[in-house]
């Protein structure tokens, strides 16, 4: 178990703001810091709690916090950790297959073309990048076995992932977000998807061995880091057919 930091940053409670709402707010500074690394068990809740010299149940609700907002996950017996993150192959919820069950394990991926460019103004205002700032864009295929699925755009911000402009995809592996924590110290905490059908350009069609104007479902994602801020614009299209959407409502 991690040991407490000593003595711990001072908690700033603004007018209004609750006690463990304050100690919430020093815990997320610790963990944004990168004080406790990502998937790392923090202190125990009654050493935090001597550490800021609060109740018990202060500390609870703090952690509570952070739980419900997703940077904290707590494991039955074991204690609180920090978040580990998205692992990545979560789009294929979207998706079935006739040869497999729809995400039962992360298809294969090649990067077919990556290119800097400058930031479109849309992506500019989404990253909060300043005018003349650049992106990298990267185009993939997804793939089970020789059967491609999946084609991805994906645009990042520069200098963030400048790390990727050089390096060579073949070394990248099947899965992007482990990538930018490894290469670019990038954790990918949460993602919003949108979405909605269309029809396949000619390049798409191509690429995913269908005729174009072939139907397809197309998932656009904004994908955040641990601070909020947006870090990955994502455009994903499949096979309309091949589309299935589950959600589990209680």
């Amino acid at each position: 178990m991690a040991q407490a930091a000593s003595p711990p940053p001072a908690v700033r409670n603004p007018l209004g703001q609750s006690r463990y709402g304050g100690i919430a707010s020093a815990l997320r500074e610790r963990i944004l810091s990168g004080e406790w690394a990502p998937g790392s068990a923090i202190p125990a809740e009654s050493a935090l709690a001597q550490s800021y010299g609060v109740a018990l149940g202060t500390v609870r609700q703090a952690i509570a916090l952070l739980v419900e907002d997703g940077l904290l996950e707590r494991q039955q017996g074991k204690g609180t950790f920090v978040s580990a993150g998205l692992a990545g192959a979560s789009m294929l919820r979207f998706f079935r297959f006739r040869s497999r069950e729809a995400g039962a394990e992360a298809p294969a991926s090649r990067i077919v073309a990556r290119r800097a460019r400058p930031a479109e103004p849309v992506e500019r205002a989404v990253f909060g990048l300043a005018p003349g700032a650049q992106v990298i864009q990267l185009e993939r295929v997804r793939s089970f076995g020789t059967e491609p699925c999946l084609v991805e755009t994906v645009v990042l911000p520069l200098p963030l992932f400048g790390a990727l402009v050089d390096s060579d995809p073949d070394d990248w592996g099947d899965l992007l977000y482990p990538l930018y924590q490894q290469r670019c110290g990038v954790l990918i905490h949460q993602a919003e998807d949108i979405v909605s059908f269309a029809q396949l350009g000619a390049m798409q069609a191509r690429r995913l061995r269908l005729e174009a104007g072939h139907p397809c479902a197309v998932v656009r994602r904004r994908a955040f880091d641990r601070s909020g801020r947006c870090v990955e614009l994502r455009t994903t299209r499949g096979d309309a057919f091949a589309f299935e959407y589950t959600a589990h409502v209680r």
